[in-house]
């Protein structure tokens, strides 16, 4: 396949000069594990809904959630999402538009996907879930080499395969990944210490690896609120896992409830004069799952139909307001770290290829 960007954003493009200062100073990237854009851009699926199966409460969900068009669907399952950010940012990937994200790896699940979104190199000897600390420099370790952000990136993910995806002895910033006990130095307040015991004193309901989103996101902000990091990465985790276990409900409860997280960060950061303004929000997701078979929603890699689909959104001070981009198109999950490196006015340069940022995405 071609790897084309965009026809309509070709209009757009503005050779960025980073001699001409841009808005963006601060950077939060947030990933929701698994993630489908059937459900983004169409919320609810009827048949999945309807399939007891998969959904233990359907009425419930219907009451929450069920509309008789998709907009009305999508607005219930993540109404912040689709009232703000696809009112004041770009979101890409509605199918239905023959507007496309896909990732460029092969493989289609976690690991290959996080190495994609943080390299801009979808490396085929990054083929697993294992723990091998990842040869590829990522754009955060990138950034942390520099002096404006020496000690000012920080990564808290639900998923302990992040130490070795961002290969944090060699990176040298702070990665919180799974349930792993934060330094003293960093546990320094009431609500980061109390956090911190948390995590380890908790219920661990989807696995020992792997940290419940609630504690993840809230060590996050009380991260953010004590530190005041320059660039902030979370990584949700619970729309993978009960997408796995089957729950649909569930999958659907997590993907509302980490709609209603990004809210409360956005207006977190709001209220924060070194970030209002200032601040750069980009979601994704890592990989897609299954649909052609609807029983394959569950599952995803290079087996699955449709696993290779995913979606992107940004939004902030330097990036102009599309919306929804309805037409059709090619971007790829390999554009996200130069992009993210031009957000901060800066060009990722690594010891690997690195794939093109995203056109049009940075105005004037």
């Amino acid at each position: 396949m071609k790897r084309i960007v965009f026809g309509v954003l070709t209009t757009l493009l503005v050779t960025q000069s980073f001699s001409q200062k841009l808005k963006t100073e601060n950077l939060i990237i947030i990933t929701l594990d698994g993630m489908r854009w059937q459900e983004l851009f169409g919320g609810v699926d009827s048949v999945l809904l309807a399939d007891k199966g998969f959904t233990g409460d359907a009425e419930d969900m219907r009451k929450r959630f069920w509309s008789a068009d998709a907009e009305g669907r999508r607005k219930k399952l993540m109404p912040f999402f689709w009232n703000k950010i696809a009112v004041d940012g770009q979101v890409y990937g509605n199918r239905k538009y023959d507007n496309k994200v896909n990732t460029a790896n092969r493989y289609w699940f976690s690991y290959p996907g996080y190495n994609e979104i943080f390299t801009g190199y979808p490396d085929t000897a990054v083929n697993s879930n294992d723990k091998n600390p990842n040869k590829n420099e990522n754009v955060l370790e990138f950034l942390n080499k520099k002096s404006a952000f020496k000690g000012k990136i920080a990564a808290f993910t639900s998923w302990d395969v992040f130490d070795a995806i961002f290969n944090e002895k060699r990176s040298g910033f702070l990665v919180s990944s799974g349930i792993d006990k934060l330094p003293d130095a960093v546990a320094s307040t009431p609500a980061l210490r109390a956090l911190n015991d948390m995590q380890m004193k908790s219920t661990q309901p989807l696995g020992e690896s792997i940290r419940m989103d609630m504690i993840t996101y809230y060590l996050a902000k009380e991260y953010l609120r004590q530190f005041q990091p320059r660039v902030l990465y979370i990584s949700f985790d619970e729309t993978d896992d009960y997408a796995h276990q089957g729950k649909y409900d569930n999958y659907l409860l997590s993907a509302h409830l980490s709609d209603k997280w990004l809210e409360d960060l956005w207006n977190f950061v709001q209220s924060i004069p070194k970030y209002k303004g200032k601040t750069t929000f980009l979601i994704t997701t890592d990989h897609g799952r299954g649909d052609k078979e609807k029983k394959q929603w569950t599952s995803h890699g290079d087996n699955i139909v449709g696993a290779s689909e995913i979606w992107l959104a940004v939004m902030g001070p330097d990036t102009r307001a599309l919306g929804e981009v309805k037409q059709s198109g090619q971007l790829y999950q390999e554009q996200i770290a130069a992009t993210l490196a031009a957000l901060l006015g800066t060009t990722f340069v690594a010891n690997h290829p690195v794939g093109k940022m995203i056109p049009g995405l940075i105005s004037k």
